[in-house]
């Protein structure tokens, strides 16, 4: 029987979550913060943005988690790609609040893990 692996959350930012982007494939498994813009109890849909790009998340997964409007947020989750209209809708497995995070340092943080890995991988490389 297949042992199944829950995959850790890619840190990306949402103005990287486009449909061109590597990031956009159903199934991929993601960490995105940005601050909470929009949720509906009935649907446990929210909206969170940042940078001027939003994304849903189903947040229907999510125990002892208080979501308040104006707050930020970090959901790791799967991405679900909905047909037809090609929309991205982040299926959360966990959240927290991270109100006061810095989102400049974050995104920078962001980028320098990414240069930092890909350094590491060129030097773990066998010639």
């Amino acid at each position: 029987m297949a042992k199944s692996q829950i995959e850790p959350g890619v840190p990306i930012t949402l103005q990287e979550l486009d449909p061109s982007s590597l990031f956009y494939k159903e199934g991929v498994s993601l960490r995105v913060t940005a601050m909470l813009r929009g949720y509906s109890v009935e649907t446990a849909i929210g909206v969170i943005e940042d940078g001027g790009r939003s994304l849903k998340i189903n947040t229907q997964n999510i125990r002892d988690v208080s979501l308040r409007v104006g707050s930020i947020y970090q959901f790791i989750g799967e991405l679900h790609i909905e047909q037809p209209n090609n929309e991205a809708i982040l299926q959360a497995r966990t959240g927290r609040n991270v109100d006061g995070i810095d989102m400049n340092l974050y995104r920078k943080t962001i980028e320098l893990l990414r240069k930092f890995l890909k350094e590491e991988d060129n030097s773990n490389m066998v010639e």
